[in-house]
């Protein structure tokens, strides 16, 4: 077992191990973005969501963003407070309840994405436009295959 000798070459061959590096370095990024907004990734997750679905349960924002169902009451009565959502309906126990933008939250989603999509932009990335283009295709079919991993 301790035969094996790591080298950078075999380090930087692991592209698992590179896109968690990678993924590191865009957080921090994108921390830093979403800091003026009071967001966190995950927020702006839940927000862009809404945006392109208005009304989804709990369960279904979770899904789409990665997070655990449990995890994600907490996330959204926190923006709930800030006024940046809002739950319909009489919800209770085993009643999903769907959940809108405000006014408010709309704007905050504006103000972050201009800057999410300037972020986003292949020369901010370091890459042309078909390597931005191609990475993300990429990153989507990893995605989908971690997901279901018959589909590759």
């Amino acid at each position: 077992m301790g035969d094996l000798q790591w080298t950078a070459d075999d380090l930087a061959g692991l592209p698992a191990w590179t896109l968690v590096q990678a993924y590191h370095s865009v957080a921090q990024g994108f921390h830093a973005l979403f800091a003026e907004q009071r967001l966190t990734p995950v927020q702006f997750g839940v927000l862009a969501q809404l945006a392109v679905t208005p009304g989804l349960t709990q369960a279904e924002l979770a899904r789409r963003v990665l997070i655990r169902p449990q995890s994600m009451g907490e996330l959204i009565g926190s923006l709930v407070e800030r006024g940046l959502l809002l739950r319909q309906g009489p919800g209770g126990r085993g009643r999903p309840v769907p959940v809108t933008l405000t006014e408010q939250g709309q704007a905050v989603l504006e103000q972050a994405g201009s800057a999410v999509r300037a972020f986003n932009q292949p020369e901010a990335l370091g890459m042309t436009a078909g390597e931005a283009h191609q990475l993300n295709e990429l990153l989507h079919k990893l995605i989908a295959s971690r997901r279901d991993p018959g589909l590759a």
